[in-house]
């Protein structure tokens, strides 16, 4: 089953000491540049989409609890109307009533790693 494109999703606690961390490794930024004024709680919420080759990450300050597995794909509702019925569980579902715009599904693994799934 094609899960779509994937990245990880980092919780950091310094963004700025992250940033300059996975930098060095090579990444480059490629997306939130700046912090998302648009967020509730702007002020303490900082991302950045970092890439190296054809590993993609994101860090983000004060928006996760824990670090995510994230799946990227263009049809959300197919591919969680086919795990549910493989018997998979959403801890939350992407609206059904739903078929374009931002859309996100997410689920945890037997060991507690989180997995989200997003619609590009």
């Amino acid at each position: 089953m094609d899960l779509g494109k994937f990245s990880l999703s980092l919780k950091v606690t310094d963004l700025e000491e992250s940033l300059e961390f996975y930098t060095k490794l090579g990444f480059i930024v490629i997306d939130g540049g700046h912090q998302n004024s648009g967020f509730p709680d702007s002020e303490k919420m900082k991302w950045r989409i970092l890439e190296n080759s054809s590993v993609k990450i994101g860090i983000f300050q004060g928006m996760f609890p824990h670090n995510i597995l994230t799946f990227s794909l263009s049809n959300l509702l197919e591919k969680q109307k086919r795990l549910k019925e493989a018997g998979i569980k959403f801890e939350r579902e992407a609206p059904e009533d739903s078929s374009s715009g931002p859309l996100s599904a997410m689920l945890t693994d037997p060991d507690g790693n989180q997995i989200m799934f997003d619609q590009v």
